[in-house]
């Protein structure tokens, strides 16, 4: 059963204020990794690192000059449909949330799951997307 929507609206808002497309189905996943370029997937979630470090961590990451040509979010434990088919591009990695993923022309080229996450603080992650951006985008 999904997390309330009441409950995860303010960790949506989080990322979509920054312009992230949420990705709420399956169909809308399908689309944006059907696109050629760089798109980098954000898995939310409700967990403390998430709110600590993810979220945070993307957004200063978003400050930086270079960025993917598209930016994505699924919501673990709300969007179940669409988290799902996104672990499917995925399948070789064990489900993460939260956790972000790079693409680059539909191949896997970072992931960053949520064990990288989870006990660090937002710069460092922020760093770690950054030196993703400056060599993929």
């Amino acid at each position: 059963m999904p997390y309330s929507p009441l409950l995860v609206r303010p960790f949506r808002e989080e990322l979509t204020m920054l312009g992230i497309q949420e990705l709420p189905t399956p169909k809308h996943v399908d689309e944006i990794m059907d696109k050629s370029g760089t798109t980098m997937i954000v898995v939310n979630s409700v967990c403390g690192c998430a709110a600590g470090t993810a979220r945070p961590g993307v957004a200063r990451a978003l400050e930086h000059n270079k960025k993917p040509d598209r930016i994505a979010t699924v919501f673990a434990g709300q969007d179940l449909e669409a988290t799902a088919r996104f672990r499917n591009y995925i399948a070789d990695i064990p489900p993460s949330s939260p956790s972000i993923a790079f693409f680059k022309d539909q191949e896997l080229v970072a992931f960053i799951p949520k064990h990288r996450i989870e006990g660090r603080d937002a710069n460092g992650l922020a760093n770690d997307l950054v030196a993703v951006f400056d060599e993929f985008c």
